[in-house]
């Protein structure tokens, strides 16, 4: 399709998304980055975080587990550890995760500081993105 990306997310468990979209904004460990058709190709790591997606004048949130991404001039893969779409998230799963790991960081030397801080930022993520579940 001309002026569009091909966008697709796919995680261990197979195919969250496959869509032709205007752009794409993802949280790259070396920063957050968009593509637009036409981007130079390059791979890239992502890091826990919101990827954005913009078509026919509407913003779509998904969340990213880590990852990969690729980029083409045409088509943007993802490959994620695991990936939610903003409808699917359940945010009151997200809250308990969220307070969970506030308890565990409180109790720093009990628990792995690491993976407490991980969960966290999964967390906050999730319930950032399922707030904004209105397409606008």
């Amino acid at each position: 399709m001309e002026n569009k990306l091909r966008l697709d997310i796919v995680t261990p468990h197979g195919l969250v998304l496959s869509e032709d979209v205007d752009e794409v904004t993802a949280a790259g460990t070396e920063g957050e980055f968009g593509v637009l058709p036409g981007h130079v190709p390059f791979v890239t790591t992502l890091k826990i975080g919101m990827l954005i997606l913009r078509k026919d004048n509407k913003t779509e949130y998904v969340f990213v587990n880590s990852g990969y991404a690729e980029v083409s001039p045409d088509k943007v893969i993802i490959l994620a550890d695991s990936a939610e779409r903003a409808e699917d998230i359940d945010i009151e799963r997200a809250l308990a995760a969220k307070k969970r790991a506030e308890e565990r960081l409180a109790q720093a030397e009990k628990y792995d500081f690491a993976r407490a801080m991980a969960a966290l930022e999964r967390a906050s993520i999730r319930i950032q993105i399922a707030e904004r579940k209105v397409p606008r």
